[in-house]
């Protein structure tokens, strides 16, 4: 299948996800940010602040990544866009791993 007939859905899902990131969030702030601070983890604090500017980044990135994969004359920018977009994924995912993983699941 083609990479374009992707384009539609990876910008869906990626909405959907920052979405429901979004209404995490209050549980994030309440629960585990104070066990992160009281144990001074702050590189663990650091990286969070940083999954959220990165995750809005990659939401003004949408826009331009949808347009360049409609147009075949853009591969090189259409192919920097791709892999930003990975990268954020990527580290949001594990940042969010690694910090329910310091408070302990469930807990």
């Amino acid at each position: 299948m083609p990479g374009p007939s992707y384009v539609n859905a990876v910008v869906v899902l990626y909405l959907v996800t920052a979405s429901l990131g979004g209404v995490l969030y209050t549980e994030y702030r309440v629960g585990v940010r104070t066990v992160v601070e009281q144990l001074g983890i702050w590189p663990a604090h650091g990286a969070f602040e940083l999954k959220e500017h990165f995750a809005a980044i990659g939401l003004g990135l949408l826009p331009a990544y949808w347009y360049c994969w409609r147009a075949p004359e853009h591969a090189r920018t259409r192919a920097v866009l791709t892999g930003f977009l990975a990268v954020i994924v990527w580290w949001n995912f594990l940042v969010g791993h690694v910090l329910n993983n310091i408070r302990g699941f469930g807990v």
